[in-house]
């Protein structure tokens, strides 16, 4: 993989889900699907929508560590990045990614209690493709390969 961020984050832009993993109060991890997240930059930060009362959130204000992965099942690739969840309420961070619609899940709209947005930071990567698995570090505004 010649330019971590412009291959992970091709393959990101391009999957309709996310998978996200937290820890539960037994230090297991819990893992579901989302659909793919509202805003990233680089392939450092993620925002993702979701309810405030999902056992998720409840878990990632307990525990920060997280997981997320994504994959093109077309070509058996894939990436996952390590990192810390940060539950945000506040209004800035929840006007940021609404969108037209979202009153379907949110029926109060952008103040609706029940919305909140995740914010994923990555500190690090796995890349699967072309049959073997590479492994890098996400920084700033760069990536570094192992």
């Amino acid at each position: 993989m010649r330019n971590a961020e412009k291959t992970v984050g091709n393959l990101i832009d391009k999957v309709g889900v996310a998978i996200i993993s937290s820890v539960d109060e037994d230090g297991f991890p819990n893992t579901k699907a989302m659909l793919p997240p509202r805003k990233r930059e680089g392939i450092k930060q993620f925002y993702f929508t979701t309810n405030t009362s999902s056992m998720r959130v409840g878990q990632y204000i307990k525990n920060p560590k997280a997981c997320i992965y994504f994959f093109d099942k077309r070509f058996f690739r894939g990436v996952m990045l390590i990192g810390t969840m940060k539950v945000l309420q506040d209004e800035a961070s929840k006007e940021m990614i609404w969108q037209d619609g979202d009153e379907m899940y949110y029926s109060k709209g952008v103040t609706d209690h029940d919305y909140c947005v995740l914010k994923f930071t990555a500190e690090k990567g796995r890349f699967y493709g072309n049959f073997k698995s590479e492994s890098f570090n996400v920084v700033q505004e760069a990536v570094t390969l192992e």
